[in-house]
């Protein structure tokens, strides 16, 4: 069974309307703090890549008008799709981005819709905090998944938080100090925090751990350093990954 949906968002933000353009129609801001690594290429028909390690995923450029609106659609199998469209519109200094996602969900939908809302909710609060503590720069992105094995007593966040060295609950504006095995202590400061997500912003970094669907874990990082080394890094958190459920 299919069911197609509507889901809308806004958010202001410290940022001027160049600034969020950059941020949401182009893969270097995209990723700085979007999921996956992305290529977008300019213009109507062009298109829109997301990659989530090798893999991609294509849609086609519907809307281009610079510094105002971005809309792209990807196209699935059986008639199901997905399209995003981003409309910016200037508050005095700041900025109004106005966000709609649309398409045709297939089995499971409630689960995945519901996924879909929480899921905005933490990258676009990601988009600002981009926007204000890393302007004017691109991320290098550390994606990885792992979906738990079996059934997991008392669910999968806990062994999430256990796995990095969080003995005590974390409030948003909490200082936290993360020690996942296999890499380096992350400090910083716990931007957010609601269930099945954690946000920790560093000074050179936007770390990101989700709870998603089907108990899949997922990682998705925005590090502000040329010093990362990418495929390293994401292969010490995926093996991370994978001794949280082994």
């Amino acid at each position: 069974m299919t069911h197609p949906f509507e889901l809308r968002k806004e958010i202001e933000l410290r940022a001027a309307a160049e600034q969020v353009w950059e941020a949401v129609a182009t893969g270097p801001g995209l990723d700085s703090w979007y999921m996956g690594r992305n290529e977008v290429e300019p213009g109507e028909g062009g298109k829109a890549r997301q990659f989530f390690g090798d893999f991609p995923v294509e849609a086609t450029v519907t809307a281009w008008e610079p510094g105002r609106r971005f809309a792209y659609r990807g196209e699935g199998e059986d008639g199901l799709y997905m399209a995003l469209q981003f409309v910016i519109e200037p508050r005095g200094s700041g900025s109004l981005v106005r966000l709609v996602q649309t398409g045709v969900l297939g089995e499971g939908w409630e689960e995945e819709l519901e996924a879909l809302h929480k899921g905005w909710d933490m990258y676009l609060h990601t988009l600002d905090q981009y926007l204000s503590h890393f302007p004017g720069r691109f991320a290098l992105v550390v994606f990885g998944a792992r979906m738990a094995t079996g059934v997991v007593p008392g669910g999968v966040w806990p062994v999430v938080m256990a796995g990095l060295g969080v003995t005590e609950e974390v409030v948003q504006g909490d200082r936290v100090r993360l020690t996942p095995v296999g890499l380096r202590p992350i400090e910083g400061i716990a931007d957010y925090v609601t269930s099945g997500f954690l946000g920790v912003r560093t000074g050179d970094g936007l770390y990101r751990f989700i709870e998603g669907l089907n108990d899949t874990v997922v990682v998705g990082h925005h590090l502000f350093s040329e010093e990362v080394d990418v495929r390293e890094t994401e292969q010490a958190w995926q093996h991370w990954l994978e001794g949280l459920f082994s």
